[in-house]
């Protein structure tokens, strides 16, 4: 099974039905991949949900984030700080601590982790992650 996490701006917009990347959480509610968090990715997730949508739209999704079966919590101990953005430094610790595949962001600060060789972050756009779940990769 693929493991991923994924950056608050992919999952928002993502999120409402009528967008183009909606077949990411459509994915992940059919089980094509697992999802790994954290607490500080769920507020995260959260207080933007909140702020684009409706506190009502970020509840509701949050109870159905939490019960699916391929939505898991990773346990960080350490932090590793490579990111200039220390708000982004929550996905890459969520990412090496689950053992994740990729780490889905249209974000900028992320391509710093090109130039990392240990640990190996592999940081996918959205689109190159379609080809990744419909290759089976």
């Amino acid at each position: 099974m693929i493991k991923a996490v994924i950056d608050t701006n992919v999952l928002v917009s993502a999120l409402s039905s009528k967008s183009i990347y909606h077949w990411l959480i459509a994915s992940l509610l059919n089980e094509q991949y697992e999802l790994y968090l954290t607490d500080e990715i769920l507020l995260e997730y959260e207080e933007i949900l909140k702020s684009k949508y409706s506190e009502t739209v970020a509840a509701n999704f949050l109870i159905a984030l939490k019960e699916l079966p391929n939505v898991y919590f990773a346990h960080v101990y350490f932090r590793w700080n490579l990111i200039s953005d220390p708000d982004d430094n929550k996905f890459v610790d969520c990412y090496v601590a689950a053992g994740a595949q990729y780490l889905i962001s249209h974000d900028s600060h992320f391509s710093v982790l090109k130039t990392v060789s240990f640990p190996k972050v592999n940081v996918v756009k959205i689109d190159e992650f379609n080809g990744i779940l419909i290759n089976g990769k």
